[in-house]
């Protein structure tokens, strides 16, 4: 049962990080007249982060 409630936890911790590294990388893409580029660069950061937040709780 806890093993469940700290994947949950993992889960939507790094969907959130997920999602502010997108609209971070597209706010700055659209500083630069680069928005697509901009919001891949920060699909690519929010999923690398993503998956370091879910190593993370998974060896606690």
């Amino acid at each position: 049962m806890e093993e469940n409630k700290k994947n949950k936890s993992a889960s939507a911790i790094g969907g959130v990080v997920f999602a502010g590294c997108l609209f971070v990388g597209a706010g700055i893409g659209m500083l630069a007249n680069a928005t697509q580029v901009g919001g891949a660069l920060g699909m690519g950061v929010g999923f690398i982060a993503m998956g370091i937040i879910w190593a993370y709780y998974r060896n606690k």
